[in-house]
């Protein structure tokens, strides 16, 4: 497996020699079908047993893995006629925010999220997920239109964090991600958000405050990276491991915490080795939870949604 962690590196070795073993088999009258079923079956065991007690470092590393599936991929996977909208009407397109109009299982939404990039080139051209004050701008005014239109809106959230670049400032990246953010708390329609990968400071919460907030089982959210935490508190990067335990990131903690209303459960091996698994588990879990909101009165759904915030203030949370 191209990719593979650190702590995956056993894992890895053992499926070399059953691929090995497989290209015998296939060349030959050899039958060794039961020592693959033996080894795939110690596989099965090391995964997991391995993931079931991942630290939150470890957790880090698997949330930012290049294999997991982004954006784009959720929404070929779960949205049919997707039309996407560009521009914030201001100033500029921001590629690493994307959205639009589509329809999810029976339902006509608006989609917005953060798109990372597969490759060098998408990466680069996605800006590798961080989106400029445009971003949010244009996440707002999408909002905005599923409000007008009375459309449930889906976000899905996977950044280190909103874009810290010198022109983004001058921009206005702050106020842009607070104005996102309460208009993520002043639409009256139903809204639900994921957590697929990263969820990264403000650049998140601006579309993360929402009805239904739900996180994978391996993805992260945290009001700074590791890293970021290290840089501060200890003067030195190194202590990035010893930042993500103090930070309490992961989505058992967010769920404890009541951060998140649901844990969406990961293939074995994490969303990284079943892709479409994965993008399934979370289709599911979204269909539930828009079924949940639907029928609720608009202002109903926006009082609940402030409230079930502010209280998380009241507890020092925000």
């Amino acid at each position: 497996m191209p990719n593979f962690l650190d702590f995956e590196k056993p894992i890895v070795e053992l499926e070399a020699k059953i691929e090995e073993l497989r290209h015998l088999s296939d060349g030959g009258d050899i039958n060794i079908a039961d020592e693959m079923i033996r080894l795939k079956a110690k596989v099965d065991w090391m995964l997991r047993q391995t993931y079931e007690q991942l630290d939150p470092w470890q957790k880090v590393q698997v949330a930012r893995h290049p294999g997991r599936p982004h954006f784009s991929d959720y929404v070929a996977a779960l949205v049919e006629n997707f039309t996407p909208l560009a521009g914030d009407r201001a100033y500029a397109e921001d590629r690493a925010m994307i959205g639009g109009l589509g329809r999810f299982r029976g339902y006509s939404v608006v989609i917005i999220g953060n798109e990372k990039g597969a490759d060098t080139e998408s990466r680069v051209r996605h800006n590798f997920g961080m989106a400029r004050p445009e971003g949010y701008r244009k996440a707002r005014r999408l909002m905005r239109l599923a409000d007008q239109f009375g459309l449930p809106v889906i976000t899905l959230v996977d950044t280190s964090g909103a874009y810290p670049g010198i022109g983004a400032e001058e921009r206005g990246q702050a106020e842009a991600i607070a104005r996102c953010v309460e208009t993520c708390l002043e639409i009256r329609v139903p809204f639900v958000s994921a957590i697929i990968g990263e969820g990264g400071s403000g650049g998140a919460i601006a579309l993360a405050a929402a009805d239904k907030v739900l996180m994978l089982e391996h993805a992260i959210y945290s009001v700074i990276s590791p890293e970021g935490c290290a840089s501060i508190l200890w003067r030195n990067g190194d202590h990035a491991q010893e930042a993500a335990e103090a930070l309490k990131l992961t989505a058992q903690n967010m769920q404890s915490l009541g951060i998140i209303d649901a844990v969406v459960s990961e293939p074995l091996g994490g969303a990284h080795r079943e892709p479409a698994k994965a993008i399934a588990a979370v289709g599911e879990a979204i269909e539930a939870a828009l079924h949940d909101l639907k029928g609720l009165d608009g202002g109903v759904l926006r009082a609940r949604r402030r409230e079930k915030f502010l209280k998380m203030e009241g507890k020092g949370l925000s």
